[in-house]
């Protein structure tokens, strides 16, 4: 039997992996607070009050800016809003969240649920469960549905695949010799040149990149995700290219290790691309 859920439970307000906490004035994603100036915060809370409805910016104006308040109120709004969509990650031209109507106001359309509506259908869940002899659900992601992970765990994973490219780069550059003359053993004249020269370029831009995205994540980079969207196209064809390298240590390893490698290699920026989506989304 469930306890009825404290006016606590009540002021807190989810939405995605995002959760505020109307008392203490507090954003948080994951757990982890996100910083928002008061004003911003007022505005989000309006927004959140009112889901999947229009609020005026004239609304805005009465609730949020006394009266007596000199202030440019067209650009403060702006400001709150713009600064709101930082902190959530959204963007004005394809919103997840927060949605503009021009000369109008906003409106919040992401789905808004109260810890204590959650607590109460989590409950229920388990109740209906029980029952059945079936195991209670777990808080999934939002996008990906998969139980949400510990936020460090994901970055120390995509941080050790970025450590991983580092060793792969630096290691072709110092043996290009090698690399040439394994290539030349197998694919005589000018394509060896050309594998050779394909370890060249992608490394030297490789390394680049991969101290980049160290840094990103090492420093909790929150536009991560966008960022990394937009490399994704770039990342991909390079991480294609060094998937075919375990086959340079064919004599080595043998066709069966050197294939094995090679496919586990062709899905790893899939996994970058999913670790941070479940890190920064």
């Amino acid at each position: 039997m469930s306890t009825p859920p404290s006016n606590r439970e009540a002021r807190l307000l989810r939405f995605g992996v995002f959760e505020v906490d109307l008392d203490t004035g507090e954003l948080r994603k994951n757990g982890a607070r996100i910083r928002l100036q008061e004003q911003p915060f007022q505005v989000l809370t309006a927004l959140l009050q009112n889901a999947g409805q229009v609020v005026t910016r004239d609304q805005l104006r009465e609730e949020i800016w006394p009266a007596d308040t000199f202030v440019d109120f067209d650009h403060s709004l702006n400001t709150a809003v713009n600064k709101i969509r930082e902190s959530l990650g959204d963007s004005a031209s394809s919103p997840r969240f927060v949605e503009t109507l021009a000369r109008r106001g906003y409106r919040f359309i992401a789905p808004v649920n109260s810890i204590a509506a959650a607590a109460a259908e989590s409950a229920a869940g388990q109740d209906k469960g029980t029952r059945a002899g079936a195991p209670a659900p777990h808080g999934l992601h939002p996008e990906l549905h998969v139980p949400i992970p510990r936020r460090g765990l994901v970055r120390a994973l995509f941080a050790l695949i970025q450590v991983m490219y580092l060793i792969f780069y630096v290691s072709g550059l110092a043996h290009l010799r090698d690399a040439e003359r394994v290539a030349s053993s197998f694919i005589p004249g000018w394509r060896a040149l050309f594998i050779v020269g394909a370890v060249l370029v992608t490394g030297a831009v490789g390394i680049p990149l991969r101290f980049y995205l160290l840094s990103a994540v090492a420093f909790d980079f929150r536009k991560l995700a966008g960022t990394f969207g937009h490399l994704f196209p770039f990342i991909l064809a390079l991480d294609q290219l060094w998937a075919i390298a375990p086959f340079l240590l064919l004599r080595q390893i043998g066709v069966g290790l050197a294939f094995a490698a090679t496919a586990a290699l062709l899905y790893v920026p899939f996994s970058e691309r999913t670790l941070v989506r479940m890190g920064y989304s």
